[in-house]
């Protein structure tokens, strides 16, 4: 079974619907191999290099709401990503443009390695996320993915070109085509899930695609797009 889903390395319910999906993966019975591919949907294609304020700040402006209630948004982001056991600080995230990122994840699948592909995938997201690095800095990004073997030198001449920069926007192009303007989508099989499902929601759409249905279920979930991310 193929698993596509949109995602940006920015993105809280990101993170957070990829551990979901994992953990949905493992706990169907006789599901042996599942091939997961993420590809690029950048919330902020316009971002800088560098955090230009801090994440409460940006929150509140974002979305038109008091500094304390941003924070207590952020706070419950955070706590719903440490419930899935991860070291979530969103509070402290340094957001910046994430072309590069998605770049050398793109370079990752086309060396045909997917396991590396995914610790790829995975570090980086803790790498904003828990670490709270800056996902434009080349040298970070240079480390990251020697870390999780892929050839410097290619690494290196990756950084230092536009390569994959069209892939990235095919990627998006993708997305619009299909109607999607906020992430995480995730498409099993012929069912399409919006946004970071419960881990049980994700289950239940991929024993439904396991079954072969031939209707599409669009189900809805918190989701984050170029606007902003939907908060309770």
């Amino acid at each position: 079974m193929k698993i596509v889903y949109w995602s940006d390395y920015a993105c809280p319910y990101c993170y957070i619907g990829e551990e979901r999906l994992k953990k949905a993966a493992s706990a169907v019975p006789g599901l042996k191999e599942v091939e997961i591919e993420m590809k690029a949907f950048q919330l902020d294609p316009s971002a800088g290099e560098h955090a230009a304020e801090d994440t409460q700040t940006r929150f509140a402006a974002k979305y038109g709401i008091s500094f304390d209630d941003a924070g207590k948004q952020i706070d419950m982001i955070s706590a719903m990503g440490r419930a899935e056991g991860l070291d979530f600080r969103y509070a402290q995230t340094r957001f910046t443009n994430t072309m590069d990122a998605h770049r050398l994840t793109k370079l990752a699948y086309h060396e045909g390695n997917k396991a590396a592909a995914q610790k790829l995938i995975d570090r980086l997201f803790h790498a904003y996320f828990t670490e709270n690095r800056e996902l434009a800095d080349k040298d970070l990004l240079q480390h990251i993915g020697e870390e999780c073997g892929l050839d410097p030198e290619k690494i290196r001449g990756l950084l230092d070109s536009d390569l994959y920069r069209d892939e990235v926007l095919l990627d998006e192009r993708e997305a619009a085509m299909y109607g999607i303007h906020a992430v995480p989508f995730f498409v099993i099989g012929k069912y399409g899930i919006s946004g970071a499902q419960s881990t049980e929601g994700m289950k239940a759409a991929i024993l439904k695609a396991l079954e072969d249905h031939e209707e599409t279920d669009t189900q809805e979930g918190m989701t984050c797009g170029p606007t902003g991310c939907r908060i309770r």
